[in-house]
Formats: structure tokens, C-alpha cells, sequence
């Protein structure tokens, strides 16, 4: 292979861009995990620029140490990014206009690594084990080599794998998996058994991203949906009317749970009983093999509350049966606002209050009048709005970021840099809220579902949203989900926060915010956007718990 290739070791914050000389790990930096959790890094490099260069055969990747069987190995592919951040966003985005930019986790399969031509482009590490037995320091070599056999590069990385087993996440964190978007996408029959297969695979996703709580489609969830539109029907309960009345069937709902206890989902949301933005119909639920509801049923409509005094305390009952209801949470209506808002929303809640008692509700909103009103016991605040409620704070406080929050907070945009992910653990930890929740793990359609997306061209929902808040897997072969760079950094945040919480059951509160803010200056308007504070902040974590467990 005529020319020279450069190859640069990057830590799993760093973003490879064609055209942008990436970072190198810092001598300082410790590559730690956690038992069970996976030590990322990547391995940049950049083919010979001469013009004669053009061999299309793929890099030979292998691994050499001890740890060779915990290596998985992905390449780091360029997505499609046509709107990437809102107009007037501030100074902590990597990226900012359309372009392709580093987001999918390609799985490498046989040590064959695509070659791409032209910049940069890089290899990702996955290195993870959970037996105490292989912790240790791991030494590895990555060899790269061309077609031919001719050696190009050996990069020596230092792994930690430590024996500490963290304790389960103590806040609820919430992601939607459309169950429409996986059927549509592979061209399944709602709940045969391929999307059934294809459920589960992607739950465990979410599981590994450290989703603890998934949406449950008790009926299709009435979500991002245009007014008079519906999408493909994913209703798990059957509804049959009879003379008597109505009969429930849940053997799906029993399957949708038992596929929650074997990846890990510990929380149960049912579906929202209003439709979003004003709670103004009921959901498209099919009754017998008829839409019996939907936009042209008012919230109020006596019909719905029959149907509902009969629905809901069978739920329940089944609910009771198959888990604790301690972690299960029904939502009235998404993102109410305004007075006309907070007016249907009351409407609506009306006609089920009597039938939740006992039960959690909770529900996304960004005005503090809907709480102080008593509307929203436990309401999810969007992390640019919450500061009222931590100065007047509920008994219970969820938080979330989407599309807007685009501004000084912590959020998951593919132009933004990694750090700005990474940051929400030691947020949520700093703050002591009680849960996280965000709104899209794998929606793969235009804005209000008018149309069908392919992720691997669109993924910004047809302009409607920047490139990386609707979806954080991407749809694999066979129904297999491949993560991107955001999920990888998401669990990452995650993991920081299941640490956090060891530290503080061993050593104290005070101690574990000392480690990451030690100012007491982080605010969920103040994200820290230094990825080295990231590393710094785990190597004193491990430390703390290191010397518990010694």
C-alpha cells in the first residue's frame, strides 16, 4: 500500500470528523469500567492521501492481551445530518451545520474494518466483562494490517476492569420505544412472532443504554401523532365488546412484561390516557377489530369513561398480579400548556382520577403553575424549566430534554460534543431528582408520524427536530439494533450515576458530590463540557470504592 496512514488513540468522548485531526487520549487518562459495564475507546486513522490510493479492500483489525475475548469491535460510520442545531444556539455544539458526522456503531465482523477514503475515521472499542474473576489491568495491542498482510500499525491500550459491582440505578430513567417504528421499519406483522423477536432484542438495547422504564402500548400510545391521523396499531390489551359490557384479553401485556423482567426493564408506563398537547381525545383503541376511539371522541366523552371503569381496574389487577406497582406510573396527557391546556387537561383527568387512586401519575409539562395548581402530582420538567421546581420542590421530580432544549443544558444532538451527554448523570445525581425521561429511543418517522423514515439517510425526522434526539439505535440486519455513539455516552452517564450512589451509601453525600462538584457550581444549566473531568471525576469514584472494598 503506497503512502503513509496515521492512526491516533482517542478516548470514547472524542468525535472522529474526516476533515478534523482528532484528539489523542491524554496520558492521564485511565481507561476504567465498572463490572459488567464496557471500557470504550477508539482507534482513529487515516488512509494515504496520494492520489493512487484507492485499494477498496478493508483493514484486517485484531486484538492481542489477555482480554481478546472481551474486545468487541465496531466501526465508527458518518450519518446524514441535515439540520443539526436550531438558529442561536449557544457555544457548546461540536458541529452546526449539515454535513455527515460520526453516530453509528457498525458492528466489525471477521476483523474486517471498512476502509473510508478521504479524512479520518475511526474504530470503536467495546472492552467488558462481568466476572470478577478477568478484572484486572488488561494490556491490549490492536493490529492493524492491510489486504495483503503488510503490517501498517500497532497501538498499545492499557484497560481497567475493576471487580466493583455497582448497585441498580435508584432513579427511574425513561425511554419510548415505538413499537410501531420496529414493525414498520422490517416490514413485520404487528405482534407475530419476528416483532416479537425484534422487541425483545431492542429492549435489551435500551436496557444497556440504562433504560430502567419503557413505554408500555397497553393501547397504541396517542403520541406525535397529526390531529386525525393514527399510526400502525400496537395495542397490547384485546378489547371485546359484549352485552354485558366489555372483556379484556392480556396475554401480550403478560408477554410485554415477562420480555421486561428477562432484559432488565424494572418500570412499567402505561401508555397516556389523552391525546398529547391538550388532552383533548382519546387514543385510537381498538375494540374487536374496529377503532373505537380516537380524534373524533371528545376526552370527556361518557363512552370513554364506560370503557375506562372497566379497563382500568383489570389493568390494575394484572398490574398487581405481575409487578410491583411501586414502579409502575400512568401518564394523562404529554407537554399540556396555556390556560386553555391546563383547562382540558383538568377536563380530562376528571373523567379517570377516581380510577387511579393509589397509582402514580406522572406527566412532562414545562410551566410551574401546573404543578402548584395540583394538576401534576409528579410532573417531568424540561431541564431548561426546572429550576422553580427545585426552589419549590414536589415530593417527586422527573426531568427530561428533547427537541428544545437546545440551550446551555445537557443533551444528546449529534452536533454536540459527547461530554454534553456524558453530563447528565452527574446532573440528575447533583440534583437528587427521582427520574429521567426522554421521548425517543427509536423513532424513525417524520415529524407526527406522517411518514416512514430510513434512519441510516434521515436522522433528523425530515427536518423537524436536530439530527439525533428522535432515535438513538439505529435498525441492523435482521432485526438486530446497532448503538450509536449517543447510546454508548448515555450509559455512560448512567454508570456515573450508579457509582455516585455506592459512593454516597459508603462514604456519604457530601462525598460523592465532592468528587464531581466540588464547587457546588453544577446546574443542569452548567453542564461541564470538559471531557478530561469526566475521566478524572471516574478515577476518583474508583478510587473511593476501591478503598471501601479494601
Amino acid at each position: 500500500m503506497a503512502g503513509t496512514w496515521e492512526f491516533v488513540v482517542c478516548d470514547a468522548l472524542v468525535k472522529v470528523h474526516p476533515v478534523r485531526d482528532p484528539r489523542p487520549v491524554s496520558a492521564e487518562t485511565r481507561l476504567q469500567a465498572f463490572l459488567g459495564e464496557p471500557a470504550s475507546f477508539q482507534l482513529a486513522y487515516r488512509p494515504p492521501l496520494v492520489p493512487t490510493f484507492r485499494d477498496p479492500s478493508p483493514l484486517q483489525v485484531r486484538v492481542e492481551g489477555t482480554a481478546v475475548d472481551l474486545v468487541a469491535v465496531s466501526s465508527v460510520d458518518l450519518v446524514p445530518c441535515s439540520f443539526v442545531a436550531l438558529p442561536g444556539h449557544d457555544d457548546g455544539y461540536e458541529f452546526d451545520e449539515p454535513g455527515l458526522y460520526p453516530d453509528l456503531l457498525r458492528p466489525v465482523s471477521n476483523g474486517e474494518a471498512p476502509v473510508r477514503f478521504g479524512g479520518w475515521a475511526a474504530l470503536w472499542f467495546d472492552v467488558t466483562t462481568s466476572d470478577p474473576a478477568r478484572a484486572g489491568v488488561h494490556e491490549l495491542t490492536i493490529v492493524m494490517t492491510s489486504s495483503d498482510g503488510t503490517e501498517l500499525h500497532r497501538a498499545s491500550v492499557t484497560v481497567e476492569l475493576t471487580a466493583i459491582e455497582l448497585p441498580p440505578l435508584d432513579i427511574v430513567s425513561s425511554h419510548w420505544m415505538h413499537l410501531d417504528s420496529l414493525a414498520d421499519h422490517y416490514g413485520l406483522e404487528v405482534f407475530s412472532e419476528e416483532h416479537w423477536n425484534v422487541v425483545e432484542r431492542f429492549m435489551a438495547s435500551a436496557a444497556e443504554m440504562g433504560a430502567t422504564s419503557l413505554l408500555a402500548p397497553v393501547w397504541t400510545p396517542p403520541l406525535d401523532t397529526a390531529v386525525g391521523s393514527y399510526r400502525t396499531v400496537v395495542q397490547l390489551i384485546e378489547i371485546t365488546e359484549t352485552a354485558d359490557g366489555y372483556e379484556f384479553g392480556f396475554d401480550r401485556l403478560r408477554r410485554w412484561l415477562e420480555l421486561c423482567r428477562r432484559t432488565g426493564i424494572t418500570g412499567v408506563e402505561v401508555a397516556h390516557l389523552f391525546t398529547q398537547w391538550g388532552a383533548k381525545a382519546t387514543p385510537g383503541i381498538i375494540v374487536g377489530q374496529q377503532r373505537a376511539f380516537g380524534w373524533d371522541v371528545p376526552a370527556t366523552d361518557a363512552r370513554y369513561r364506560q370503557l375506562m371503569e372497566a379497563l382500568l381496574p383489570a389493568l390494575q389487577a394484572v398490574l398487581d398480579e405481575e409487578w410491583d406497582r411501586d414502579h409502575v406510573v400512568f401518564h394523562i396527557s404529554d407537554e399540556p400548556a396555556g390556560e386553555e391546556g391546563l383547562a382540558t387537561y383538568l377536563a380530562a383527568k376528571a373523567v379517570v382520577a377516581d380510577l387511579l387512586k393509589g397509582w402514580t401519575v406522572v406527566d412532562a409539562l414545562s410551566e410551574h403553575s401546573f404543578y402548584t395548581s395540583g394538576a401534576v402530582a409528579v410532573p417531568v420538567v424540561a431541564t431548561d424549566h426546572v429550576e422553580p421546581f427545585l426552589a419549590e420542590r414536589p415530593e417527586r421530580l422527573w426531568v427530561y430534554y428533547c427537541v428544545s432544549q437546545d440551550r446551555d443544558v445537557a443533551n444528546r444532538f449529534v452536533g454536540m460534543p459527547s461530554a454534553r451527554n456524558r453530563a447528565l448523570g452527574h446532573q440528575l445525581f447533583a440534583a437528587g431528582v427521582d427520574g429521567f425521561l426522554h421521548w425517543g429511543f427509536n423513532f424513525w418517522y417524520t415529524w407526527h408520524s406522517i411518514r416512514r423514515v430510513n434512519p441510516f439517510e434521515d436522522t433528523s425526522a425530515g427536518g423537524a427536530f436536530p439530527s439525533g434526539d428522535a432515535f438513538a439505535v439505529y435498525p441492523g440486519p435482521d432485526g438486530t439494533p446497532w448503538p450509536s455513539i449517543r447510546h454508548r455516552v448515555f450509559a455512560q452517564a448512567m454508570w456515573d450515576h450508579r457509582a455516585l450512589q455506592a459512593i454516597r451509601a459508603t462514604h456519604g453525600g457530601t462525598a460523592a458530590l465532592d468528587i464531581i462538584d466540588p464547587d457546588r457550581t453544577l446546574r443542569f444549566d452548567r453542564p461541564v463540557l470538559d471531557p478530561q473531568h469526566y475521566y478524572e471525576s471516574r478515577q476518583r469514584m474508583t478510587a473511593a470504592l476501591s478503598a471501601t472494598a479494601g
